[in-house]
């Protein structure tokens, strides 16, 4: 990214560290943050720090939240019976844009991806484990993406829980093979959660 201007080359630079963003993006972000006023600049950046400041993992689920505990895992009306086991916060967004689904979640920060060095000890998966400690679970939904990690995170967690003997299952069919949950329309989400199989 050389524009011949220094600092709008950092600027743009970092915006394209960010995920999903190419360098004409980049470019143009930078350029935009030009036309904000110095005002507008300290909310943007007041922002970014609030949010690094408050926004943690819940204790529970290990979903992204900014209170104690996560509003779902606090709903007293969220089925805790079933567990839905997804691989980061926007796929629990997804599903929550869908409101068919009633039970609680699991997020686990990735997928297992050898090639990457995300091994199944970096995910949450003993967090998982202890949750599943009492009788409260009757099934774990695996809600990783059709993709070749999510198939191996999925089938790897189907091995895990086998012994527990607790119902494990798997969306349908809804979702292409190498799709993204967080693409997915909330028609195709919703066929794939109400389609789920056994492992």
């Amino acid at each position: 990214m050389n524009t011949g201007i220094e600092a709008l080359d950092i600027l743009a630079e970092q915006f394209a560290r960010l995920p999903g963003i190419g360098r004409k993006s980049a470019q143009r972000l930078a350029l935009a943050l030009l036309e904000y006023t110095p005002e507008d600049i300290a909310a943007f950046t007041a922002a970014i720090g609030d949010a690094k400041e408050k926004i943690h993992r819940c204790p529970i689920c290990e979903n992204l939240t900014d209170r104690e505990v996560c509003p779902v895992c606090a709903n007293p009306a969220r089925d805790k019976s079933v567990i839905c086991v997804v691989e980061d916060a926007r796929a629990v967004m997804a599903f929550e844009r869908v409101r068919s689904y009633n039970g609680v979640y699991h997020v686990l920060h990735g997928l297992i991806s050898p090639m990457s060095g995300i091994t199944p000890d970096t995910l949450t998966l003993r967090e998982l484990l202890l949750r599943l400690q009492d009788d409260t679970v009757k099934e774990v939904i695996v809600a990783t993406g059709a993709t070749t990690e999510g198939e191996a995170t999925a089938m790897y967690i189907s091995r895990l829980l086998s012994p527990l003997g607790i119902k494990v299952t798997r969306l349908a069919h809804g979702i292409p093979y190498g799709g993204e949950l967080e693409y997915a329309d909330e028609i195709t989400l919703s066929r794939a959660l109400e389609g789920r199989r056994d492992f």
